[in-house]
C-alpha cells in the first residue's frame, strides 16, 4: 500500500470538512475526497440556522449541539471571513420545557407569548464552506475532487478512512436506513427584515421560515421524506412565499433571486458515529446521518476520538 495520508475523509460537505479540519489540527495528514466542490454539496443549500432539528439519538444530540454552538459563537466574531453571524429571531410556538436538558446552554433564550426568542448562529453556507477549506489547507490538509465507489479505494492510500458521505452512505456502506428529506428554498431580495423566524408544522412536510443572509432573504421550506427530486417545484415555491408573507407581508412583493433544492441525509436510527475494521487491517470511522441539524463540530470531535 502506498500511504498518501494518515486519514482520508470521504465526503466534502460541512460534516466532512469540519471533521477533516479537526483531524488536521491534531497533527494528522488529512486528505478529503469529494465528488463535488463544496459549493455544489447539499450543505451549500442549507439556510442555515444552528438548531438541533430532526435529529437522533436524543441522548447524544444535546452534547454535540452545544459543542457546535460554542464554536459557531466564537467564529461569529469574524462573520465576513467565516460566514457565521449571531442573529436574533423567533421560534414560533416553541417552549424551553419541550427541548430537553440541552436548552440550559441557550444563553439568552426567553419565552414570549408567540414562542421562544433567542439569538443564534446563522451561517452563510457558501462562505462558511470556503472558509473551512482554507482552514484545512492552513493545517496542511487538502481536498481532492474524486468520486468513490467503495471505501477500499481510500483504504489503499490511508490506514484510516472516515465516512462523511451523507446521502451517499445509502449505497456505499450500504445503509438502507439513510433517506433523502427534500428541502426547497426561495431566495428573494430582502425588504428590510433583520431577524429570522421559524414555524414548524409537525403534521405536515411544510415548514415556514426566513433567514436574513448577506444580499438576500432565504425563505423556506419543506421536509419531504423519501422525495429525491432536485429540481425546484414552482407550486411549492409559490406556497413558500405565501406562508412567509403571512408572517411578514412585505415578503410578498420581494423580487425572487433564485430557487434551491437540497436532499438532507437523514437516517432512521439517527446519526452514526462508530468504527469498524476494514479488510486488510484498515479502520473505517462512520460519521453520517445528520439530517439538517447543526452538530458538525460536536460530531467531528466524536469521530476524531475514534480515529485516535
Amino acid at each position: 500500500m502506498t500511504v498518501m495520508a494518515d486519514v482520508i475523509v470521504v465526503g466534502g460537505g460541512v460534516i466532512g470538512l469540519t471533521t477533516a479540519v479537526t483531524l488536521a489540527e491534531r497533527g494528522l495528514r488529512v486528505r478529503v475526497w469529494s465528488r463535488d466542490p463544496a459549493g455544489a454539496t447539499t450543505s451549500a443549500v442549507a439556510g442555515a440556522l444552528w438548531w438541533p432539528y430532526r435529529i437522533e439519538p436524543a441522548e447524544r444530540v444535546g452534547d454535540w449541539s452545544l459543542a457546535t454552538l460554542a464554536v459557531y459563537e466564537e467564529l461569529s466574531g469574524a462573520p465576513e471571513e467565516t460566514g457565521v453571524r449571531r442573529v436574533a429571531g423567533l421560534h414560533h410556538g416553541e417552549r424551553l420545557a419541550a427541548l430537553g436538558d440541552w436548552s440550559a446552554g441557550l444563553k439568552d433564550a426567553r419565552e414570549v407569548p408567540e414562542g421562544l426568542r433567542v439569538t443564534l448562529p446563522l451561517l452563510d453556507m457558501p462562505v462558511h464552506l470556503a472558509w473551512l477549506e482554507r482552514r484545512l489547507a492552513a493545517a496542511g490538509g487538502a481536498v481532492e475532487r474524486r468520486a468513490v465507489t467503495g471505501f477500499g479505494e481510500a483504504a489503499e492510500r490511508s490506514p484510516v478512512v472516515v465516512n462523511c458521505t451523507g446521502l451517499g452512505a445509502r449505497e456505499l456502506v450500504p445503509d438502507a436506513g439513510v433517506r433523502p428529506v427534500r428541502g426547497q428554498l426561495v431566495a428573494v431580495e430582502n425588504p428590510g427584515i433583520e431577524e429570522w423566524y421559524t414555524e414548524a408544522d409537525p403534521a405536515s412536510a411544510a415548514t415556514t421560515y426566513f433567514f436574513p443572509q448577506p444580499g438576500r432573504l432565504v425563505l423556506g421550506g419543506t421536509a419531504e421524506a423519501d422525495d429525491p427530486r432536485t429540481e425546484p417545484d414552482p407550486g411549492t415555491a409559490r406556497a413558500i412565499v405565501a406562508r412567509c408573507a403571512r408572517v411578514r407581508p412585505e415578503i410578498a412583493g420581494a423580487r425572487v433571486l433564485g430557487h434551491r433544492v437540497g436532499l438532507r441525509p437523514a437516517r432512521e436510527a439517527g446519526v452514526r458515529i462508530e468504527a469498524e475494521a476494514l479488510p486488510g487491517g484498515g479502520l473505517l470511522v462512520h460519521n453520517y446521518g445528520h439530517g439538517g441539524a447543526g452538530v458538525a463540530w460536536g460530531c467531528a470531535r466524536a469521530a476524531a476520538a475514534l480515529v485516535g
